[in-house]
């Protein structure tokens, strides 16, 4: 019998993202419930289809999620906040928890959202009160299963584990610790593993994907109890990811489950450890197939791995993905503008499940698939020696690397000095954070010149117009320092893609990011260079149209690594390094074009951070040199400014303040200027701009409440060192609403003055 296959989840938003479509004509009333609810069948079947046709052994059920799965979880558990409703909840109930709810209805806010982990996906987080109550509320899980069922297909359910559910919440209300409320939860999960019983499945997935963490004692420790008392008549697969489990492998051994998943695709390192720990009647699932990146598997050297392994354990491998594939795109077969070569490094979710499958069949032995396996690995071994992807002058670039490319030559003081007199700037100084509303009509040119409807000179003459008009509605505003706007800028991340040597873009890569949210990450695919200059012309054209200073807009190293898929064959640091190189080379030609002031964005600094705290020094040494030698290249009279999104700065900003950028912008509105505590705590030495108005909402700030945020910014910065901005950039607002805030936002910083 062929080892079992299996993967941990599957993208639910369609090949043409019809989910994503689908739930955007629902909010907006152009179909009902039952159409809705018919696409997402459509998509399931299709699915699971696709993942018997490639020979899994079972197909995955309960991954589906109509806006991520942790509020699909906390529906299950009935853990719905109570300003959303009580009772059970339905289809709509979900979308407010998600969504909030508009202000004619109630005023009920949406529950945060954060990152899973270190990736690029976002959840609701749960929100848990002293008296929290769970109880068997949403049936979607067993709906799932049976509907699978029905189909013909073996069905793996899949649910999140409690204890990583409860670790992924916040309490709401002070004087109790939500780990407290694990055993009510329990007898919830007791239930669930009941029902799925009934529906006779065999094998239950489990994630704890907080295994990974390294876990105060209290919660590890938590892990003995559940599991002993979810434990039904469904064998259990406990299912661990992102990261090696070696630190809890004697908390684990002793659970009560039936098989450990490990994702040896993160951390290849742990293998023999668990291995020799694994208890004699387990299963181990080895999670080879990178569910996170678009990169072929090498199935030889896994074969080779593996071999002695299978050996000793026979049945009890078993071959899987290292987590869901979520974290991928549908389909390669979709890209037609990829040439074939860059093309045969790449597996999107759909060819991960024939690799599964082939890797399985040449474990067994069978000669017609080790040859496969041999032939399919080949390209992944051939590019390791390509010069298009290893580039000579880069690599000689790096090898000259020194600290000096991160000094800028003079300490801030002493930058700060020369960039008053350079810059000449008023108290208060105003400014945004670099895009300006996306209207249709960019839209439409942006797509029609991709299609070719419209011919470059006419592109570039348009986007000439929308940046004139930009300035021109700033100079009536009275803003300091003016932007372009990014009207040429598809995305933050892809626009400079586009343009580095390194990259490749895909049409149709579409990843989830939530609910109808949907990101097309490019791919680091050689050694990063920068053949000529990227932003250049169109600040140094907005810089022509006025007297006033225009920054210039760039992603940081780390964000425009953060917010693609790497390199497997290089460390990120590495990856880093040459993205830092290019920008470097950036920032020299701005100025030298005139503009001494300059932006280098780095949303996804904190993002980036390993998930064992113990790695995170490593990595914020390597992040902030690369952010330095980005910038490094600046005289102290250009102004560096850096901004960051909603994050929590508390714990790294010794690492933010290392970063040295003469003017950090942040979000603070949200927090009442609360989030300013941590600098002032920190005395952080340099500029600050605190967002303030939230640019996600409609709502227009008023004078008095922009002038009471920058008095409450006052008592934690001096003067001297405030700027005035919005929290965020203006791509996703009107012109109406932007001009509206942002002249209330002059009106203030004058008042102020």
């Amino acid at each position: 019998m062929m080892a079992t296959t299996h993967i941990l989840g599957y993208p639910r938003i369609g090949a043409k993202r019809e989910l994503k479509f689908a739930l955007e004509d629902y909010w907006h009333g152009k179909i009902d419930q039952n159409e809705l609810k018919a696409i997402a069948a459509g998509l399931r079947q299709t699915h699971w289809q696709q993942q018997a046709e490639a020979g899994l052994s079972t197909v995955v059920a309960g991954d589906f999620a109509w806006y991520d799965h942790v509020l699909t979880t906390s529906l299950t558990v009935g853990n719905i906040p109570s300003r959303h409703g009580e009772g059970n909840p339905d289809l709509d109930t979900l979308f407010r928890i998600a969504r909030g709810r508009a202000k004619n209805e109630c005023g009920c806010a949406a529950s945060d959202m954060t990152k899973w982990f270190n990736t690029n996906y976002h959840y609701i987080v749960p929100e848990f009160e002293a008296d929290t109550q769970f109880s068997l509320s949403w049936y979607q899980l067993f709906e799932d299963v049976a509907e699978a069922q029905k189909a013909g297909h073996k069905v793996k359910p899949v649910i999140l584990g409690p204890v990583s559910y409860l670790w992924l919440g916040k309490e709401k209300g002070e004087g109790f610790d939500r780990l407290d409320l694990l055993p009510r939860l329990l007898a919830v999960y007791q239930q669930i593993i009941q029902k799925l019983a009934a529906l006779g499945v065999e094998w239950v997935q489990i994630d704890e994907p907080a295994l990974a963490l390294e876990l105060p004692k209290a919660w590890k420790e938590s892990f003995k109890l559940a599991y002993q008392v979810i434990r039904g008549d469904v064998k259990v697969l406990l299912t661990t990811y992102f990261d090696d489990v070696v630190d809890h492998l004697d908390t684990i051994t002793e659970l009560a489950v039936d098989g450990l998943h490990v994702d040896l695709s993160a951390a290849p390192q742990q293998l023999k450890a668990v291995v020799e720990k694994l208890p004699s009647q387990w299963v181990l699932s080895a999670g080879v197939v990178n569910g996170r990146n678009v990169w072929r598997t090498d199935l030889q050297k896994w074969q080779e791995t593996l071999a002695p392994l299978k050996a000793d354990l026979g049945d009890r491998l078993w071959i899987g993905s290292s987590c869901s594939l979520l974290h991928s795109p549908l389909d390669l077969d979709s890209e037609e503008k990829l040439d074939e070569k860059t093309k045969s490094w790449f597996a999107f979710a759909k060819q991960k499940l024939s690799e599964v499958s082939l890797l399985a069949q040449a474990l067994e032995g069978d000669a017609a698939a080790q040859q496969a396996v041999i032939d399919y690995s080949a390209p992944i071994k051939a590019r390791l020696s390509d010069t298009a992807v290893n580039n000579a002058d880069v690599q000689a670039r790096l090898a000259n690397w020194s600290p000096s490319l991160a000094d800028r030559g003079a300490d801030y003081p002493a930058r700060a000095k020369a960039q008053k007199a350079a810059l000449n700037l008023p108290l208060f100084p105003t400014t945004t954070i670099g895009s300006f509303p996306q209207t249709n009509e960019i839209r439409v040119q942006r797509r029609d010149f991709k299609a070719g409807r419209l011919s470059e000179a006419d592109y570039n003459t348009a986007l000439r117009g929308h940046i004139k008009d930009a300035i021109e509605r700033q100079e009536r505003l009275d803003i300091d320092v003016l932007v372009h706007g990014e009207a040429e800028r598809n995305d933050m991340v892809e626009y400079f893609a586009e343009l580095l040597e390194g990259f490749a873009v895909t049409q149709f890569g579409w990843v989830q990011s939530y609910g109808s949210r949907c990101v097309k990450p490019a791919v680091v695919v050689g050694d990063i260079s920068r053949p000529t200059p990227m932003t250049i012309d169109w600040s140094g054209y907005a810089q022509s149209l006025t007297d006033r200073k225009v920054k210039g807009m760039l992603t940081g190293p780390v964000t425009i690594l953060g917010w693609t898929f790497p390199r497997e064959d290089i460390t990120r640091e590495q990856i880093a390094n040459q993205i830092a190189l290019a920008l470097r080379d950036e920032v020299a030609d701005l100025q030298d074009a005139g503009i001494n002031v300059i932006q280098i964005d780095e949303p996804a600094i904190r993002e980036g951070l390993p998930l064992k705290r113990s790695q995170w020094q490593h990595y914020l040494n390597w992040a902030v040199n690369a952010f330095k030698v980005s910038a490094g290249s600046a005289v102290p009279e250009t102004q560096i400014h850096t901004h960051m999104c909603y994050s929590e700065f508390n714990d790294i900003l010794d690492s933010i303040a290392a970063l040295d950028a003469d003017v950090i912008t942040i979000e603070t509105s949200r927090s009442d200027m609360e989030l300013l505590n941590a600098f002032e705590e920190f005395h952080y030495p340099n500029e600050i701009g605190p967002g303030v108005y939230d640019i996600h909402s409609p709502n227009i700030p008023s004078v008095e409440q922009i002038v009471d945020l920058l008095e409450k910014a006052k008592q934690r910065v001096p003067a001297e060192r405030l700027w005035v901005n919005p929290d965020c950039g203006l791509k996703t607002r009107t012109w109406q609403e932007s001009e509206a805030a942002l002249a209330n936002l002059v009106t203030a910083a004058k008042q102020l003055r």
